[in-house]
């Protein structure tokens, strides 16, 4: 079990970066302030990741190595997948349920 007010350090990739500027673009094409919302929730979430990484459940999938990545589910429509190694959370990707994301994995 984890240790009890344990700090771990949050990593956000740049392909993460990438991803969610792009879900933050389209979306802002409809609603600007809906846009600036899923980025003030992707930051709230990730921010919380540093106590506690462990709480999230796994991402199963056949295409990846068992216990590898878990998921942070966020805003109405989105998932942060992430890796914890040691003290350190990576995030590592970013993607919108809605569409098939089979193709990062």
């Amino acid at each position: 079990m984890a240790e009890k007010n344990k700090t771990y350090t949050v990593i956000i990739t740049e392909t993460a970066w990438e991803m969610l500027i792009t879900h933050a673009r389209f979306l802002a094409n409809v609603s600007i302030p809906a846009a600036n919302r899923l980025i003030d929730a992707f930051i709230e979430v990730t921010d919380s990741l540093t106590a506690m990484p462990e709480r999230n459940p796994w991402l199963e999938h056949d295409a990846i190595p068992f216990q590898k990545y878990r998921k942070l589910l966020f805003g109405k429509h989105f998932m942060a997948l992430y890796q914890l190694q040691g003290n350190t959370v990576y995030i590592t990707a970013v993607v919108d349920c809605r569409q098939d994301y089979a193709w990062l994995l």
